[in-house]
């Protein structure tokens, strides 16, 4: 009876160790999905200038609950990744980082004085001050800002405002009439 008993309880061991080999193996297979590609601003600037592609500017700040729900949710979908990989330059940038940004002869640095805890110079401008996060900010090949799109956003309403941009439909019809028809 012993004998029975050890052999099961030795079974149920081996069960519990494969079972948690088995869900490192498949965190590992999460990992070797696609992700997006981000990019520093700099980064971004510099690879657009040698192959011209618009930016999607993802504005977040480390404390935002909304921003780390698009990091695990919509920014993981397979279509938004491949759409973003393909068709922008995707770039990650914190509201309130400290580090300097040099763009277009300008020097944007962090200001200790704007909002409650201090905003970047660059996300202010990108988000013409309207200090919501998270907001993403689509740009043109030249770097001049096609929209900003505030919240968080479902990865099919993304795809359709990606779309919506990097089909250049933008140009053609306002959001509104786009909605309308699609």
């Amino acid at each position: 009876m012993k004998k029975l008993i050890l052999g099961g309880v030795f079974m149920a061991v081996i069960a519990m160790v494969y079972s948690f080999a088995m869900d490192g193996q498949n965190d590992d297979k999460e990992e070797a999905k696609a992700k997006i590609k981000w990019h520093s601003w700099e980064e971004a600037v510099e690879l657009s200038k040698k192959n011209p592609k618009k930016m999607f500017v993802d504005v977040y700040t480390e404390w935002c609950g909304w921003c780390k729900k698009m990091d695990k949710s919509t920014f993981v979908d397979k279509e938004v990744v491949e759409y973003i990989n393909e068709n922008f330059y995707a770039v990650k940038f914190d509201a309130e980082q400290k580090e300097d940004v040099h763009f277009k002869g300008t020097v944007f640095k962090f200001d200790p004085q704007a909002g409650r805890r201090g905003s970047h110079k660059l996300a202010i401008a990108l988000l013409d001050s309207r200090m919501s996060y998270p907001s993403y900010v689509y740009m043109d090949t030249l770097f001049q800002r096609i929209t900003i799109s505030p919240g968080f956003k479902e990865p099919k309403a993304l795809l359709k405002e990606m779309k919506f941009v990097a089909d250049n439909v933008y140009l053609k019809k306002t959001w509104e009439d786009y909605l309308k028809g699609n």
